[in-house]
This record gives structure tokens, C-alpha cells and sequence, in this order.
């Protein structure tokens, strides 16, 4: 099973539900391989504290202008979408930042003056964690693409057992990559008015996909009832609701795993997981 946990905002508990599932499920027998997909700041190996075992860096092709060749007809730029190639009197310029390494320029160059190279995003890291394969990706500072290393940390994943795809924030292109192909989508929301309005767009992205999905309701003890009456209204399961716990609270400033703190909390995850294949069967 592929689990993708995501949500409309940051801060609703996405990493401390991921990372607490993932060890619960492991402890029970599966086997888990967790994924951190927030690649600009991934934080699920603060809970984890995995042993990295090894390290590969990523890269994607851009293009490389050979000037004895290129004549300036400008049919490189025309191509270009997003401006990362332009030619101007006669000068082909390229802005390899821009670029989302389709080809097309390299493809449509008469005169065969154009070739890819890699550029180096970022890097994907991999380990272990008291038997929860971990992996994730480390996009490099000022990077504007991170789908690139997204799709590099999920070729990661286990082809047996469960995947746990922990997404970026929001519902940009980050995160579509990270849950599109995905068995379930768990939206994690907070009973405010910010934490259901951005419910309401991660419902419609995922509705867009065609992915099944369900919400949990994180601190669903403070706030009001908004986010509840809304999934009434349309009809999605409320999976779990995880109460305001002040010890879970401090366990998060310290980096500890809630399922060691609230011992309990492992069986509301495990009857989660059993939702959820009931759901995917």
C-alpha cells in the first residue's frame, strides 16, 4: 500500500503523523519504508533519527549551446516554454535554473548545435530507523524545481509492504508529484478557519486526481467544528481525530516520536492502517 499524507497549509501534523505510523506499522510486522517528499525542508529524520547508509546526488539535464554550430535561428526559444533558452541578435543565452529538462530545444535545433548536460539539484539520502526504511531528499538552496528530486526519492520506494509518502505543504506542483500515484491520500487538517479553508483546496486537488482520500483532524479538540460539518456536507470520512495533547507537544520541541510519549496513540494508528486497507481492498 502507498500512503500519501499531505494537507492544504503547513503545520497541521503531517511528519508527527507519517513518522508515528510508520514505526507503529513497523513494529507490528510490516514492512515500512518511509518518504520524506518535502524536499526544501524535510524534517521527518529529526523524529526517525535514522542511520544514513548512503548518499547519491541528482541531477537534470539542461542545455549546452555549441557556437561554432548554432547559426541564431532562434527555434530553440520558440520551443521553450519557460524562457530557460532565448536567442537575442543572433545569441543564444540559456538560464539553466529555469529549465525542466524536456528536450525539446535539443530536438528542434536544425543544426544539431545543442546537447544536455546534468546540473546538480540536490541530493537523496538513505538509511535506516529501528526498521522503517528511510529516504529523503535535500534539495539545494535556491533550487526553483523540486519535482525533479521528489520523483528521485519516491523511485525509492519499497515494491513490497507499506509507503508512506510524507508531501510538502499546499497544492502546487510539489505536492501533486508526491501523492499522484498514490493508493490513498490522508489530508491532515486542524479544526480552524485557515486549516479548513486550505482543506477545502487540497480536497478539490485531490478530487482533480481521481485519488480516494480521507481527512484526519489533528488537535481536534480546540477550534470549532467547521472543518467537521464540512466533511458531513461533502461526504468524506474523518479517519482519525488525534486530541490537543500538551505532552505531545513537548515531545515535538524535543524530536520524540508521540507513540512514546502516548503509548496509546498506537492503537488508534494501527485501527487507521486497518481503515485504510478496508478502504484500498
Amino acid at each position: 500500500m502507498r500512503i500519501a499524507i499531505a494537507s492544504g497549509k503547513g503545520g497541521t501534523g503531517k511528519t508527527t503523523l507519517g513518522t508515528n505510523l510508520a514505526v507503529t506499522l513497523a513494529a507490528a510486522g510490516h514492512n515500512v519504508t518511509y518518504l520524506d517528499c518535502d524536499v526544501e525542508e524535510p524534517n521527518g529524520h529529526i523524529f526517525l533519527k535514522p542511520k544514513i547508509e548512503c548518499s547519491s546526488t541528482v541531477g537534470v539535464p539542461v542545455p549546452q549551446v555549441d557556437v561554432s554550430k548554432c547559426t541564431g535561428c532562434g527555434k530553440c526559444g520558440d520551443v521553450c516554454q519557460y524562457s530557460a533558452i532565448v536567442c537575442i541578435n543572433k545569441k543564444v543565452l540559456t538560464f539553466p535554473e529555469l529549465c525542466h529538462g524536456c528536450g525539446g530545444c535539443m530536438l528542434l535545433c536544425p543544426e544539431k548545435a545543442i546537447i544536455e548536460v546534468p546540473r546538480d539539484i540536490g541530493v537523496v539520502e538513505e538509511g535506516d530507523s529501528n526498521g522503517v526504511s528511510f529516504v529523503h531528499g535535500l534539495l539545494e538552496v535556491g533550487e526553483a524545481m523540486s519535482p525533479p528530486l521528489i520523483r528521485a526519492v519516491k523511485a525509492r520506494a519499497s515494491a513490497d509492504g507499506v509507503t508512506i509518502f510524507d508531501a510538502p505543504p499546499g497544492t502546487s506542483c510539489p505536492v501533486i508529484e508526491s501523492v499522484k500515484d498514490s493508493d490513498f491520500v490522508m489530508l491532515v487538517t486542524e479544526p480552524t478557519p485557515f486549516g479548513l479553508n486550505d482543506l477545502k483546496l487540497a480536497v478539490e486537488m485531490v478530487r482533480k486526481l481521481g485519488l480516494p482520500f480521507g481527512v484526519v483532524i489533528n488537535r481536534s479538540d480546540v477550534g470549532d467544528d467547521g472543518v467537521v460539518r464540512y466533511c458531513e456536507k461533502e461526504g468524506i470520512a474523518i479517519l482519525l481525530e488525534i486530541p490537543d495533547d500538551r505532552r505531545i507537544a513537548e515531545g515535538y520541541s524535543r524530536g520524540e516520536m508521540a507513540v512514546e510519549i502516548v503509548p496509546e496513540l498506537r492503537a488508534s494508528l494501527r485501527s487507521l492502517f486497518e481503515s485504510l486497507q478496508e478502504r484500498t481492498s
